[in-house]
């Protein structure tokens, strides 16, 4: 079997997957990781500003209540201002009084070591101290980003000092920013980990697409007899038995085409043969040979045209339209089944069951098939026997049949005598025949939705029947006037 083995094979479904599970994973972890930092960070800026509003609020009041002592110092205020306080690892106090840096806490963050920042906070006491309320905000300098409250202070309506509270916002985000490193490392083992089971579990999972590609690649159409190996429940594993029965299919169909054409092949060849070798032997100048032999060649061509005609109607059978249901008459079906068989045989000719009713069936189908069956029933049975044919309504099932006291059918034949090109033991001495008319009742039979079995005994006789769905059946009240029974020899008596 030819194979693309030079074209490059594209990314594979296992990548792809593994690649989307990959995808979401990474950006869900990104995400998730990325609002979580965002929402801490805004919280750690919350309680800075929290602390910032208290430490603000509680000197602000101490402020206005030792400004309004007789003799109140504007240096004593800021400097008992700073000894309540107790300034945490990040947090740093300046006190500035006349718009000069006066007082430096000497624990907690060294504010008066970053020049840049002192020069910033100096120029912002002029509008404090004219406002006469305090400000928050924050500032980044080379050495840090800080965030402060600047509180003036104000004795006799004159501001003549101000109380600064700095935190270093990069030192109280960096418990956060350590989290999320950590945060960040764990979910690039997992992702890694993931990535490798992920892997691992994708192969096993499309194992069973692997080896429908694999047994695909080996299939050629002389072997299709490979089958994949399915264990699970899973929609791929229904997947896998799907092609497993596909390529049942698909064999079953190919052995029959190779049967069909070497049946078909020695069914036309055997008369070419016959006429060939007449003509080769024929003596032209004998009249009596020469009409013996256009008489054979003429057998023999209606031989050919009638196994080519039914070729092509078991071809037309696996068309859609190869029947064509309509409401027809059951009764008047098998009357005319029966004065059709007549002249086929001199037999006892019967009706078993006559069903007075109406179905939706192919009539013209129905008629074909059961005269290949009475046709069928003539080759193998003796003359003067019984030939009967019958319809009834079994439950939901429409049944036709024909019955014979022929002789028989072996059980190992039973099943393969509606193949094509099937004949039972002793038939070629009976009649000419291709051993396509049971392959015809069979395809118009399943053509119906029903199938058609025998039941059958050597040196018994057989009975056919057709198992058909009953469609839109409407069964006639009124008893027929009719005998259900005849027969030529009464009718000639």
């Amino acid at each position: 079997m030819a194979t693309t083995g030079g074209n490059p094979r594209g990314t594979t479904v296992r990548a792809r997957i593994l690649v989307l599970v990959l995808a979401l994973t990474g950006l869900t972890l990104l995400v998730a990781g990325g609002t979580a930092f965002v929402l801490q960070r805004d919280r750690v800026d919350d309680v800075v500003d929290a602390s910032l509003h208290r430490t603000a609020e509680e000197f602000s009041a101490f402020a206005d209540d030792a400004a309004r002592t007789a003799g109140a110092d504007a240096r004593e205020i800021i400097y008992d201002g700073m000894v309540r306080e107790v300034p945490g690892p990040g947090e740093g106090m300046v006190g500035f009084v006349d718009g000069r840096l006066e007082y430096t806490m000497p624990s907690g963050l060294p504010l008066a070591d970053d020049a840049e920042l002192v020069t910033h906070l100096t120029d912002q006491l002029e509008a404090a101290s004219g406002s006469g309320s305090g400000r928050i905000a924050s500032v980044t300098t080379a050495a840090a980003e800080y965030r402060y409250a600047l509180i003036p202070v104000t004795v006799d309506d004159v501001g003549v000092g101000a109380l600064v509270v700095a935190f270093d916002r990069a030192a109280e985000q960096a418990s956060v920013t350590d989290t999320f490193r950590t945060y960040a490392l764990v979910s690039a083992v997992s992702f890694a980990v993931l990535a490798v089971v992920g892997w691992l579990l994708s192969g096993r999972l499309l194992r069973p697409v692997r080896q429908l590609r694999e047994t695909a690649e080996t299939i050629s159409e002389t072997d299709l007899s490979r089958r994949i190996d399915v264990t699970g429940t899973d929609d791929l594993s229904d997947l896998a038995r799907t092609f497993n029965a596909m390529l049942a299919r698909l064999e079953d169909a190919f052995s029959s085409q190779r049967r069909l054409l070497d049946d078909a092949g020695h069914e036309l060849r055997t008369p070419i043969t016959i006429v060939r070798g007449h003509l080769e032997l024929m003596d032209p100048a004998d009249p009596a040979d020469t009409a013996a032999t256009k008489a054979l060649a003429l057998s023999e061509l209606d031989r050919m045209h009638r196994l080519a005609d039914d070729l092509v109607m078991l071809a037309r059978s696996e068309q859609p339209d190869f029947v064509q249901p309509a409401p027809a008459s059951l009764g008047l079906l098998i009357d005319n089944v029966l004065d059709q068989a007549r002249p086929l045989g001199e037999r006892r000719w019967r009706v078993d069951e006559r069903l007075e009713a109406e179905a939706s069936v192919d009539a013209q189908r129905l008629t074909q098939a059961m005269l290949q069956l009475v046709a069928n029933a003539v080759k193998f049975s003796d003359d003067g026997s019984t030939v009967a044919i019958g319809c009834a309504l079994d439950g939901d099932r429409l049944h036709l049949w024909v019955r014979d006291e022929g002789v028989g059918i072996a059980p190992e034949q039973r099943e393969r005598i509606f193949d094509r090109f099937a004949r039972a033991p002793g038939e070629a001495g009976r009649r000419e025949g291709a051993g396509l008319g049971l392959a015809i009742v069979a395809a118009i039979a399943e053509a119906h939705g029903g199938t058609v079995r025998v039941d059958s005994h050597p040196g018994a006789g057989s009975l056919f029947l057709l198992d058909l769905p009953a469609v839109d059946v409407e069964v006639d009240p009124r008893p027929s006037e009719e005998p259900v029974a005849s027969t030529d020899e009464a009718a000639r008596a």
